[in-house]
């Protein structure tokens, strides 16, 4: 299956590893995965990043994040394994919760018909996943969210990419408060 994706790694501390799945249209070059990115590079872990070839389909895309975190190529014992999922990349959020691997899941895909077991795993999410989604996103479900036990933020205003329309001040210190919400959730975690 990997040949829908290309992985990308910086190594940092070993034991400490995330796996960053994003979107196809918002890549890992994108502000907020660009910096998120270099601020768990700074925290010291090492990163993984996906770059997808082209537009997988949600079945190759539901194998692929199930490959990535637990396949071969994962982690091993003793590590902890962070997963950061973009849109397409949220689609891991199943596997993940299966695997008891924590989450930081940005603009998650609630209310699609195609991708109901997103849905149905984040209503079992507790603790260790930080949901992050904008009030004008279509795919968002701030009810849902807000009645979980999981940490979210919403972005008053954001759209699916998170942005204010119109508004590159403001996107700016979005991009900011975000990183800032990204890397205080992935400074929680002790080294084991």
């Amino acid at each position: 299956m990997s040949n829908i994706y290309d992985l990308h790694r910086t190594d940092g501390d070993p034991s400490r590893v995330v796996t960053m799945l994003p979107d196809v249209a918002y890549t890992a070059l994108a502000p907020l995965l660009h910096h998120s990115r270099a601020a768990l590079l700074e925290l010291g872990w090492t990163v993984r990043v996906v770059e997808w070839s082209g537009t997988p389909d949600l079945d190759g895309a539901r194998i692929a994040a199930a490959e990535l975190l637990e396949g071969s190529d994962g982690p091993g014992d003793g590590v902890t394994h962070l997963v950061v999922g973009k849109s397409l990349g949220t689609l891991a959020i199943p596997a993940a919760a299966r695997l008891g691997l924590p989450g930081i899941w940005l603009t998650p895909l609630l209310t699609w018909d195609d991708a109901a077991d997103i849905r149905e795993a984040v209503a079992g999410l507790e603790g260790d996943h930080l949901l992050i989604g904008g009030s004008a996103d279509p795919t968002w479900d701030h009810d849902l969210v807000a009645s979980l036990r999981a940490d979210f933020v919403e972005v008053p205003g954001g759209d699916h990419r998170l942005e204010i329309p119109d508004d590159w001040r403001k996107n700016l210190e979005t991009v900011e408060d975000l990183t800032a919400e990204i890397e205080h959730f992935a400074s929680s975690f002790d080294v084991r």
